[in-house]
């Protein structure tokens, strides 16, 4: 896998695509509307709607990249399927990963969804807590993307798709809870915790433990994932999609909350993973605890959000370049080593 097309340039996709470029990947970049600035590679224009236009970019390249919103995932990954390639992408989308899951058992190359931050790096740390353990009884894996320096009452900024966000406040999430694996209702089991002294609360959301339900049912008894934000965030979001009915307009519930709260360059990604279980019989708790904050790379100052998500894409790029991972089927993220992970070019940068 040498030659890779990185599809949407925006702030994630063109980092992504100058990360895999400076990893030794032949880029090719490719945007409805390609940005003005200088990239050290080539980039085209092209419609991605048409299915036909890009199975033939796509057998001209590797591996495709996709970084745009969810609900184009499935065509892209049908494309790349027809094509032949390897696909890697960051949805959170239970119904995109699913139908990703169906091409796979035919796909000559490796189906990769869900190889972001979250669904992506926490699981894979989640897994080597997992691991550890000669036992597991519970894994909560929790991730929050947040403004440094937050104003309002919602103390929020969107620096993340409004799209994704909106989805993942509104769909059903999946849990294992006392051996049980169940579905249950977004923006609730609310709790506080704290990280770097700074008190945060977290509630459930959709899609951020990827296939780790499946994987660990019968094995681990309670494993949940949720969102982390400042306090009293939950409250709001449950009256203005709940009691406001803004759920039954998605497309206008996330226009307005990116116009209220529009993206910032100050961010910061917390990271919180603990598990606990057994140990030559003696009950033990592992934590990764970490805040992420924007970082210079490749001569830029990049968001927090940006570089965690692009470095945990990357990462995974490399271990299926350099023969880590496997070359065909699905990819679950509990799969990947944490160690391999870090020991990448890219990962290298969680660990900073």
């Amino acid at each position: 896998m040498k030659k890779i097309a990185v599809l949407g340039l925006g702030k994630i996709g063109a980092l992504a695509a100058q990360m895999l470029h400076d990893a030794g990947f032949e880029v090719h970049g490719i945007d409805l509307h390609p940005p003005r600035e200088d990239m050290p590679f080539p980039i085209q224009s092209a419609d991605m709607g048409d299915a036909e236009g890009m199975v033939a970019i796509f057998r001209q390249v590797d591996a495709v990249l996709s970084c745009l919103p969810y609900q184009l995932n499935v065509a892209i990954a049908t494309s790349a399927h027809a094509a032949g390639i390897h696909y890697f992408d960051l949805t959170e989308d239970v119904p995109t990963t699913n139908a990703i899951i169906e091409l796979s058992a035919t796909a000559k190359g490796l189906m990769a969804p869900q190889c972001g931050l979250a669904p992506g790096f926490v699981g894979i740390v989640g897994a080597k807590q997992i691991a550890d353990f000669d036992s597991c009884r519970s894994c909560k894996m929790r991730v929050g993307a947040l403004p440094q320096n937050p104003t309002g009452l919602m103390g929020y900024a969107f620096n993340w798709s409004s799209d994704g966000v909106v989805n993942e406040y509104l769909n059903d999430c999946e849990v294992i809870e006392d051996g049980e694996r169940k579905w249950i209702s977004p923006m609730e089991w609310l709790e506080t915790l704290y990280i770097d002294g700074i008190k945060l609360e977290a509630f459930t959301t959709s899609g951020g433990l990827g296939t780790m339900c499946e994987t660990y049912l019968g094995k681990v008894g309670n494993i949940d994932y949720k969102t982390i934000r400042y306090p009293g965030h939950s409250e709001l979001m449950n009256f203005f999609f709940h009691e406001l009915l803004m759920r039954e307009r998605r497309k206008d519930a996330g226009e307005i909350l990116v116009y209220a709260k529009p993206p910032t360059h100050l961010d910061v990604v917390y990271v919180h993973v603990a598990s606990e279980g057994l140990i030559d019989g003696q009950l033990r708790r592992e934590e990764f605890v970490q805040s992420y904050k924007p970082l210079k790379i490749a001569g830029k100052d990049r968001t927090a959000i940006a570089w965690t998500t692009s470095a945990s894409v990357v990462a995974i790029i490399e271990l299926v370049r350099d023969g880590f991972l496997p070359g065909q089927g699905f990819l679950r993220q509990e799969e990947v080593s944490l160690n391999a992970l870090l020991g990448t070019k890219a990962g290298a940068l969680f660990g900073a």
